[in-house]
């Protein structure tokens, strides 16, 4: 028994509708992380406790992806994405606005909470999308994420340029974003958890529970992958200003450039996954990343180091939308879409643990050894992904004649 096809409007407003919702969590988590100088300045939080403060989030981020694996067993992935969406955005607010440490600690754990279950929803929404659409579509929506990014921290700097407070910059912006995350919801292509699985092999394979060793090499290369973002995010600034002698204002240029480059290789990274299969485009941006550390350590000067932040971007922004959609793939050919969606839930939490590892990581070496050959370690777990990119293979990888796989009709 096969589910209803899914008309293809109702495809196309449904692929907008999440790439908005994408876009939005961009921005606002562009927004968050940001402006952690001033929340640490505004609330008068010490150096000691501001890293417990910054743990904490993605922490509690993947304590709400483990949350959203079971929602999703009585309710619709689009409806957690509908519930959590505005509460990140009403606890970016609170951010902004709340009088007291703890209070700034309370918003900080919802914003936590929430933006696990929303990261995790998003993408078993992206997933089941494209198994409906039947070829790469993944990239695109984490490309509305980078541009959204951008637009976050352009408008956290304008924030800063003006000296406006955090309840100034965060009220208007989310007055704007909370009215289209709530508008957008209504058209995500989702259904309940009611019918039989269509495409799920047999009838009770749903049920199945599903096996942590099918997603162990998609999980270390999730992790992999945000040590590399991490380290960027984190040092990218600091490693031009204190080791390759750039100014202040110079010094903040190369993580925008990595955000360009992220926004500019995922617009154009289905193409290539249609063209050439997901297993090679993984492997280039691996290549390509790990040349990128390979530069950033070797470099001479300020804009050599950038050069190597821009290959950084290219390469990496490959691979985490393409993890995902593998997940997603495993879990519903071996058990169905719930499968599918317990995968990408599981996935999402070392998305956190890379994060945590990362920028700890890159410091703890820096200071031990040198930043110069702090970099070298990340590009070397970088280049594990290509032990592990057949693990990519996807039907669609198949089809690099240009033809489309014939689309399935379940999209849950």
């Amino acid at each position: 028994m096969t589910a209803p096809r899914v008309p293809d409007a109702q495809l196309r407003h449904g692929r907008l509708s999440l790439a908005l919702s994408f876009f939005v969590q961009g921005a606002v988590f562009a927004l968050l992380v940001t402006r952690i100088p001033a929340i640490q300045e505004r609330y008068r939080i010490s150096d000691a406790l501001l890293p417990a403060f910054l743990a904490a989030v993605p922490v509690l981020a993947g304590v709400g992806s483990v949350v959203t694996e079971q929602l999703v067993k009585r309710v619709s992935a689009g409806r957690v994405l509908r519930c959590a969406q505005p509460v990140v955005c009403l606890a970016l607010v609170g951010v902004g606005s709340v009088g007291t440490t703890a209070q700034v600690a309370v918003a900080l754990a919802v914003f936590g909470l929430s933006v696990g279950a929303l990261d995790a929803s998003m993408n078993m929404l992206g997933v089941s999308l494209q198994r409906a659409y039947g070829r790469s579509i993944m990239l695109g929506f984490h490309a509305a994420f980078s541009l959204g990014g951008i637009v976050g921290s352009s408008l956290a700097w304008a924030g800063a340029h003006w000296k406006l407070s955090l309840a100034l910059l965060y009220g208007p912006v989310v007055a704007v974003l909370l009215p289209l995350a709530l508008v957008v919801g209504r058209w995500f292509v989702d259904r309940e958890r009611t019918a039989p699985a269509a495409g799920a092999g047999t009838g009770g394979a749903a049920a199945v529970p599903l096996a942590m060793r099918l997603l162990l090499p998609l999980c270390l290369v999730m992790a992999i992958t945000y040590i590399g973002d991490s380290t960027v995010s984190n040092w990218s600034a600091k490693y031009l200003q204190d080791v390759l002698g750039s100014s202040e204002q110079l010094a903040t240029v190369p993580y925008n450039v990595y955000m360009v480059t992220t926004l500019l290789g995922r617009v154009v990274g289905d193409l290539g996954v249609r063209r050439f299969g997901a297993v090679a485009v993984v492997r280039c941006g691996t290549v390509v990343a790990a040349g990128g550390f390979a530069v950033v350590a070797a470099a001479s000067g300020p804009w050599a180091g950038m050069a190597g932040f821009t290959l950084l971007g290219l390469g990496l922004c490959v691979i985490v939308p393409q993890t995902f959609a593998a997940a997603g793939r495993v879990a519903f050919e071996k058990h169905g879409p719930e499968a599918s969606d317990a995968a990408v839930a599981r996935l999402n939490i070392f998305n956190y643990v890379g994060f945590l590892i990362g920028s700890p990581l890159v410091g703890a070496l820096g200071d031990a050894w040198s930043y110069r050959g702090a970099m070298l370690v990340p590009m070397a777990l970088v280049l594990v992904t290509l032990v592990y990119a057949r693990s990519f293979g996807a039907p669609e990888a198949r089809y690099g004649d240009g033809h489309e796989r014939p689309r399935t009709a379940d999209v849950g």
